[in-house]
C-alpha cells in the first residue's frame, strides 16, 4: 500500500542518517543488539534470577517463551519486510536507483520484520526484572524509605527505557528493522508481561501442564502455517528474500528463521518444566541450603559457567529436522541445569563438606 511504503520509505531515511551520523558508535550498537537477542534470557539473565528469587526466574522463562510464540504469530499475520531487502525490491525509488544500506554480520535475519523480536524480548524480560526490583520497595513506609522509593523507581524505569531505546536504535542501525517495527515490539513486549504479572498459576504448574502448554503452542503454531499454506500463502516467503538480498551468504543463519525460534522456546519451557517438577530440584531448591547466601552464589557462578559451554555446542545444520530436534534438546538441557542439576550437585558438595567438618 501507499502508506506502508510511504512509512518503509522514511524509515530508510532514518536507517541512513544513523549509520552516517552514528558511525563512531558501531561497536555499542552492535553489542546492544546483542543484548537484546531473546537467547540471553536463558543464558544470562534466567540463571542470576532464578537463584535470587524462583517466582521471579520462573515468570521470566515463562514472558519470554509466550512472547516470543506471540511474536511470530504476529510475523506470520502482518508480512513485515526488512529494511535490507525492501530497498532491493520496491518500487517506489526512480530510476531504480535504491539507496545503499550498509549491512553487518548480524543484520540477515531470516524472518519477517514486524514487530522486532529483539525489542519484544528485551522489553519483556526488563520489564519483570524491573518490577520485581521494584516489589521489594514495596514495604518501605516511612517518609524517608518513601521518598528513596520515588528515587528507586525513577532510576530503574530510566534504566529501562535507555535499554530498550539503544536495543531499538541498534536494531534500526543494523538494517534489520525499520523504526515503526522496534516500536510495535517494546509495546508488545511490555503487553506480554504486563499479563503475567496476574498469572500466578505458572508458579504451581505441574509437568503435565508444561507438556500441555507445549503441545498446544506448536500444534496451534503449525495448525496456523499448514492452513494458510492450503491456501497457497507461503509464511516462510522471507526466506528467499533474505538469501537473495544478504550481502554476505555466510551472515544467514538457520538460527534466525522463524520454526527455529519456535523449537527453541518450546525445548527451554519443557526444560523449565521438567525441572522445577524433579526430585533433585525439591531436595535441593527446597531444602535447608537453599537459604544460604553461599548456596545461592555457587549456583549463579556455576551455572553461569555450565551454560557458557553450551556455546561451544554446535548444532549439526545440513538436515534441517535434525537441526531443529537437537536444538529442542539443547534448549531444554539450559533451564534443566539451571533449576536442577547445578543445584543439586551444589547441594551435594555442601552436604558433603560439612560431613567431613563434623
Amino acid at each position: 500500500s501507499l502508506k506502508m511504503d510511504l512509512l518503509h520509505s522514511n524509515g530508510v531515511l532514518i536507517i541512513q542518517h544513523l549509520q552516517r551520523d552514528y558511525r563512531a558508535y558501531q561497536d555499542f550498537l552492535n553489542f546492544m543488539s546483542h543484548v537484546g537477542d531473546p537467547r540471553n534470557i536463558f543464558s544470562i539473565y534466567f540463571p542470576l534470577w532464578f537463584q535470587l528469587n524462583q517466582v521471579v526466574g520462573t515468570k521470566m522463562i515463562w514472558v519470554a517463551v509466550i512472547g516470543d510464540w506471540f511474536n511470530l504469530i504476529f510475523k506470520w499475520i502482518l508480512f513485515g519486510h526488512r529494511p535490507y531487502w525492501w530497498v532491493q525490491e520496491t518500487m517506489i525509488y526512480p530510476n531504480q536507483s535504491s539507496p545503499c544500506l550498509e549491512q553487518f554480520p548480524i543484520t540477515c535475519e531470516t524472518g519477517p520484520g514486524s514487530p522486532s523480536g529483539h525489542a519484544m524480548g528485551s522489553s519483556c524480560v526488563w520489564y519483570v526484572m524491573v518490577t520485581a526490583a521494584l516489589s521489594y520497595t514495596v514495604r518501605w513506609k516511612d517518609k524517608l524509605a518513601v521518598t528513596l522509593q520515588r528515587l528507586t523507581w525513577s532510576f530503574l524505569w530510566s534504566i529501562f527505557w535507555i535499554i530498550q531505546i539503544s536495543v531499538c536504535i541498534s536494531r534500526v542501525f543494523i538494517a534489520t528493522h525499520f523504526p515503526h517495527q522496534v516500536i510495535l515490539g517494546v509495546f508488545a513486549g511490555i503487553l506480554v508481561a504486563e499479563a503475567f504479572e496476574h498469572t500466578p498459576a505458572i508458579q504451581t504448574a505441574s509437568l503435565r501442564m508444561y507438556i500441555k502448554t507445549n503441545l498446544f503452542l506448536f500444534i496451534f503454531a503449525l495448525g496456523f502455517y499448514l492452513s494458510l499454506k492450503l491456501l497457497d500463502i507461503d509464511l516462510l516467503w522471507s526466506v528467499p528474500k533474505a538469501k537473495k538480498w544478504c550481502a554476505n551468504p555466510d551472515w544467514i543463519n538457520i538460527d534466525t528463521t522463524p520454526f527455529a525460534g519456535l523449537v527453541r522456546n518450546l525445548g527451554a519451557l519443557f526444560g523449565l518444566g521438567l525441572g522445577i517438577n524433579s526430585e533433585m530440584f525439591i531436595t535441593s531448591c527446597k531444602g535447608k541450603n537453599s537459604c544460604k547466601i553461599s548456596f545461592r552464589i555457587l549456583c549463579i557462578a556455576a551455572s553461569l559457567a555450565t551454560l557458557q559451554l553450551y556455546n561451544f555446542v554446535k548444532i549439526p545444520t545440513h538436515t534441517e529436522y535434525l537441526f531443529y530436534i537437537l536444538s529442542f534438546c539443547k534448549s531444554a538441557a539450559m533451564p534443566l541445569t539451571v533449576v536442577a542439576l547445578v543445584p543439586y550437585c551444589v547441594h551435594s558438595l555442601m552436604k558433603t563438606t560439612e560431613k567431613k567438618l563434623n
